[in-house]
């Protein structure tokens, strides 16, 4: 049995403008996803899919001799069809992946809850990669496309600058330290929803490049500065300074002001705004606001992000 594991993400800077070169700062989490792959004679891929609660939340089956077409096969719904066109492409950048005289029992689980936003497609690409013995950032440009950040995060255990360059199979990956004195009140919130990152980005594309090339050497210096910071105070003003660059960007108002705006603490979006996680800093008995809001998904920094 061969055992793979890939971490989750988040994306502290540069959000969208990562897709155009700009420097990231982003953060593998604790938590992440699992795949595991048996060998058998039935000439079959048998594949299922768990939750973080150990409940089957996905199972299909094809056969192996479908991936050595000239096609991708298509499946019976729209997950078929998207682990199917991953597994196609990843045949095709190794052709002695998926030998059409063995079969296959797959299970993958995660450590995360599927809905949040942490990388259940980025740790999947990531794991069947590793298992193709292939380069997991031409896999993704072939299936999800994307920045790629998440791809990184999945395969590095240290906070990283994440830099997309004209060779995307290549980007720049440094491992920084983002240790701050004031982790205890940084607190990461889930909004309930699960933001579609491939509709975010379409969105994004949409703007003018006239205004992206000038915030992106604005949010390549915040980057540098939030990496560093050593004052809480200094690090809430540097976040609320890269909220409004995207706000303005993006022609979209802050997730503070949408819907916080009598919180005490700062706030920052994180990825595709309106989604997923934001980071909020305070005390932790101010985080009860959030609570009584009804987001009852609060994680500490020490239980989210990766040591």
């Amino acid at each position: 049995m061969e055992r793979f594991y890939s971490n989750g993400k988040l994306l502290i800077t540069g959000e969208y403008l990562i897709l155009d070169g700009a420097v990231g700062l982003g953060l593998p989490t604790q938590k992440g996803q699992s795949l595991t792959v048996e060998t058998n004679h039935t000439k079959q891929l048998e594949w299922e899919s768990f939750d973080c609660h150990q409940k089957s939340w996905y199972r299909t089956q094809i056969a192996v001799s479908e991936f050595m077409k000239a096609a991708a096969p298509i499946g019976n719904s729209k997950f078929d069809t998207t682990l199917f066109k991953i597994l196609w492409h990843a045949q095709q950048l190794n052709s002695l992946f998926l030998n059409s005289d063995l079969g296959y029992s797959i299970k993958t689980q995660l450590t995360f809850e599927r809905l949040w936003g942490l990388g259940t497609s980025s740790t999947l690409i990531n794991n069947i990669a590793n298992w193709a013995q292939i380069n997991p950032f031409e896999l993704l440009n072939l299936s999800f496309g994307g920045s790629g950040y998440d791809i990184a995060c999945a395969k590095t255990d240290t906070p990283i600058h994440y830099q997309k360059t004209v060779n995307t199979a290549t980007p720049k990956i440094t491992e920084v330290i983002f240790d701050p004195p004031f982790k205890n009140q940084i607190f990461f919130i889930y909004l309930n929803e699960k933001k579609d990152s491939k509709e975010a980005i379409n969105n994004y594309r949409a703007l003018q490049k006239k205004a992206i090339e000038p915030t992106i050497e604005k949010i390549n210096k915040l980057t540098n500065k939030i990496t560093n910071c050593k004052d809480f105070k200094q690090f809430e003003e540097l976040i609320l300074e890269h909220e409004a660059l995207l706000s303005s960007l993006l022609k979209t108002p802050t997730v503070k002001q949408t819907r916080f705006p009598d919180f005490k603490g700062a706030l920052k979006s994180l990825g595709g705004w309106g989604g997923d996680f934001v980071l909020a800093t305070g005390k932790k008995a101010e985080m009860t606001y959030f609570k009584q809001k009804g987001y009852t998904t609060i994680i500490p920094f020490d239980d989210m992000i990766l040591k």
